[in-house]
């Protein structure tokens, strides 16, 4: 089938090791992605994890670009809800100068956090001028390319400087509502299968997006491969995903039950619900996971797989990614 792979990496703490040990290990991850021919390396975004070491992807990002030559990098993606869209526009440009044709924007809705780490990393806005979401999506927008209209409270504000290829834009998310508002802008979108593999949702957020723009998205999803199903499936484990729902109608999915429940806890909601959802995995030989990749590419028409690998342990995660190149070359595009 003619698509290509590419990484997500939350730079996962293993038992035993540092923060330090992760970066690092995630550092190497990229360089071995890109010896592969995998297309892109995304690093993500989370806050207040003592499992996971990637708080600020645009750091990361940076040492990436550094270390590597050839592999597009970028964030999977940046909490936009927690920073000013001047200064993301800023920060992802510099990068873009320092490695013209291989940045990636990766903009996400969720908070990638707690409430209470939410809290620390937006103590200082203005809640009265922050805009909502496809607000702050509007304004990145701009400020990447010549500033917004005349008519907003910053108008004449210019993030610079100006790269020779600007970073490529892309929204990630779960939902029509998300691929409509990604082509609205004219950015890439990428399916985040990983959270919600919903057949039915999938079709319709694909069907929203290429009927816009005449682009089928990128689909992120778990997928895991290993010498034997047995091993592959014993590796995965139990992976469960807790969706809580809060009482307002808002929904946040967390890793564990007691970190959904202290997730309420810090909101000071006492009325919610927890749902325990098992997201789909694709794990097992490399045969198995490349037939189950041509199978999704035959039925939504995806071109580009965004790979979260769902176990902790890097002499697995690397075998894995070798196991992938080695059943399917990915596509050099």
């Amino acid at each position: 089938m003619s698509y290509s792979l590419s990484l997500l990496d939350k730079s996962p703490i293993p038992e035993g090791a540092t923060a330090a040990d992760a970066l690092q290990l995630t550092v190497a991850l990229a360089q071995r992605a890109e010896q592969l021919g995998y297309r892109r390396f995304w690093v993500a975004e989370h806050h207040g994890s003592p499992s996971l070491a990637s708080s600020a992807p645009e750091i990361v990002v940076s040492h990436i670009l550094a270390k590597t030559s050839r592999i597009r990098v970028g964030s999977g993606g940046v909490m936009l809800q927690h920073y000013s869209p001047f200064k993301v526009a800023e920060t992802f440009k510099v990068l873009a100068a320092l490695a013209p044709g291989r940045v990636d924007l990766g903009i996400g809705k969720a908070p990638g956090g707690l409430p209470l780490t939410t809290k620390a990393l937006q103590w200082f806005h203005d809640k009265a001028r922050k805009p909502g979401f496809a607000g702050q999506l509007a304004e990145v927008d701009a400020f990447l390319k010549w500033g917004v209209a005349e008519d907003h409270p910053l108008a004449g504000a210019i993030a610079t400087p100006v790269p020779p290829e600007l970073p490529q834009r892309i929204l990630l998310g779960g939902s029509p509502e998300s691929a409509a508002l990604a082509a609205q802008h004219g950015w890439d979108y990428c399916y985040a299968g990983h959270f919600n593999g919903d057949p039915t949702n999938i079709e319709r957020s694909i069907e929203t997006y290429e009927s816009a723009t005449g682009r089928v998205p990128s689909l992120a999803l778990y997928a895991f491969a290993a010498e034997t199903q047995e091993k592959a499936e014993q590796l995965v484990g139990a992976l469960r995903i807790f969706k809580l729902r809060l009482a307002s109608g808002q929904s946040f999915n967390l890793p564990s039950q007691q970190a959904a429940a202290e997730f309420a806890r810090q909101t000071g909601e006492a009325d919610y619900r927890i749902d325990e959802q098992r997201p789909h995995v694709v794990a097992g030989t490399p045969e198995v996971v490349r037939g189950e990749l041509d199978r999704l590419s035959r039925r939504y028409g995806i071109r580009e797989f965004v790979i979260d690998i769902p176990v902790a342990s890097y002499p697995e995660r690397f075998y894995s990614v070798d196991l992938l190149a080695g059943a399917y070359q990915p596509a050099r595009v």
